[in-house]
C-alpha cells in the first residue's frame, strides 16, 4: 500500500504532494535508510583532511541514522580512496582517529590491510584454512571529487553523473581549488521537523516574500527561476540591482544576467549555495522522525564580499527557515489534512523531490 500512496502525477498541474504517512510513518522513515540514502551520495569534507600522503581520516556517513563507519586514506601515490572502517576479523573500527600511517592496522587483534584496503597480514592465523580471501578486504567505496570537495557513496554502483554534472557544467568556470573551509563561520542547528520538510522549504523560492524580508529586499523574485535536472536542480536567484552580483565570464550561460546566487539542491539532502563570496553546503542529516540536525559550512573565495547581498544574514535566515519548517511539522501531523497541491510556477523543486521519491517506493 505504500508504493500506491507515495504516487506523484508527472503533471504539476494534476499533481498532489506526498500523502503524510510519508513524514510521520516511523516503518518508511526506517525505509528510507536503504531506498535512499543508502543508494545516495553524501559530502566527506574537502582535500585538506588527507593533505600528506599516508594521512587517514575517520568519519561516520549519517551519524545516527546510516551510522556507517568509514575511511578515507591518501596512499603512497598520492590517491585518495574511501574504505570501510570495520576491521574482517570481528568488527572492530579499524582506525578511531586522524593518523599517518603506512599501514592500517586494527587495535583489536593486530590485522593489518594496505592502503588500498587489501589484507596484509593477520597474527595467529597460520592454521585457519582457504585464508585470506577477498572477503578478509576492506571494502573500497565509491569516491567523488569535484575540485577540493569529497563525496562518498555505499552504493557500488553510484553514478555520480547524474547528481553533480548539472552544477559542475553550470560553474565549470568557477575556480573551486580557491575556495577555503572557515570553521568559524561553519555551524550546526538543531530543526524539530522531519529531514524532508527541511528540503522542501529549501526547494522553493515561493515563500522568500513571506518569510525573508531581508532577502526579498535584494532578491528579483519576479524573475526567481528553477530548473530541473536527473537527481538536481537550480534555483536561480537574480539581483534587483548590479550589486553584489557575480561577474561572470563570457563562457557561462547566465552571462549579462545579474546572478546574486545559484542554489543547488543535490538529492536527497545536499544544498550548495554559491555566492560572489563563496560558497554555503547545508547538509541536512537526519536525527529521528521529527528531529533533523543542519550543517552549514562555509567556503570562503572572496572575503571582502562576504556577508553582502544574498548571501548575507545567513543566520537570520535559518532562523526563520526553522520557525516556519517547525511550524508544519506541527500540521503535517493533523487528521485534516493528507494532501496539498503545487504552484505550477513556483513549486517545480518540490513536485520533482517528490516525484523521486515516489520512484524509490514504486520501485521495488
Amino acid at each position: 500500500m505504500q508504493e500506491q500512496r507515495f504516487q506523484i502525477n508527472p503533471d504539476i498541474s494534476q499533481a498532489k504532494t506526498l500523502d503524510t504517512d510519508f513524514y510521520t510513518d516511523p516503518s518508511v522513515y526506517q525505509e528510507c535508510k536503504e531506498k535512499i540514502f543508502s543508494k545516495s551520495w553524501q559530502f566527506i569534507g574537502d582535500k585538506e583532511l588527507v593533505s600528506k600522503r599516508g594521512t587517514c581520516y575517520p568519519f561516520t556517513v549519517l551519524e545516527n541514522y546510516l551510522d556507517e563507519p568509514l575511511l578515507i586514506v591518501k596512499d603512497a601515490g598520492g590517491e585518495i580512496r574511501c574504505l570501510s572502517n570495520v576491521c574482517t576479523h570481528r568488527g572492530n573500527v579499524v582506525i578511531g582517529q586522524t593518523c599517518q600511517v603506512t599501514n592500517l592496522r586494527c587495535r583489536y587483534h593486530g590485522r593489518q590491510f594496505r592502503l588500498d584496503g587489501s589484507f596484509l597480514s593477520m597474527p595467529e592465523f597460520k592454521e585457519v584454512k582457504s585464508f585470506p580471501s577477498k572477503e578478509d578486504d576492506l571494502k573500497q567505496l565509491p569516491l567523488f571529487a569535484w575540485g577540493p570537495l569529497l563525496f562518498c557513496s555505499l552504493d557500488a554502483n553510484a553514478a555520480p553523473k547524474k547528481y553533480f554534472q548539472a552544477m559542475q557544467d553550470r560553474l565549470s568556470w568557477l575556480p573551486l581549488d580557491e575556495f577555503v573551509f572557515k570553521s568559524e563561520l561553519s555551524a550546526d542547528y538543531i530543526v524539530k521537523a522531519h529531514w524532508a520538510l527541511y528540503c522542501e522549504n529549501y526547494l522553493e523560492g515561493f515563500h522568500i516574500p513571506f518569510v525573508h524580508a531581508g532577502l526579498n529586499a535584494v532578491i528579483d523574485f519576479g524573475n526567481y527561476t528553477t530548473e530541473i535536472f536527473d537527481f538536481s536542480n537550480l534555483q536561480l536567484g537574480l539581483a534587483k540591482t548590479d550589486e553584489e552580483i557575480f561577474d561572470l565570464p563570457a563562457s557561462s550561460p547566465d552571462h549579462g544576467k545579474n546572478v546574486a546566487a545559484y542554489y543547488f539542491f543535490v538529492f536527497p539532502n545536499m544544498m550548495f549555495n554559491f555566492y560572489p563570496w563563496g560558497l554555503s553546503i547545508n547538509i541536512v542529516q537526519p536525527l529521528s522522525i521529527d528531529h533533523n540536525k543542519v550543517s552549514f559550512l562555509t567556503y570562503m573565495w572572496k572575503e571582502e564580499l562576504f556577508n553582502k547581498g544574498a548571501g548575507s544574514g545567513l543566520d537570520q535566515v535559518e532562523t526563520e527557515d526553522e520557525e516556519v519548517v517547525e511550524a508544519v511539522q506541527k500540521g503535517i501531523r493533523s487528521r485534516f489534512y493528507r494532501h496539498g497541491r503545487y504552484s505550477v510556477t513556483r513549486e517545480q523543486g518540490i513536485h520533482h523531490f517528490h516525484s523521486l521519491i515516489a520512484g524509490v517506493f514504486s520501485s521495488d
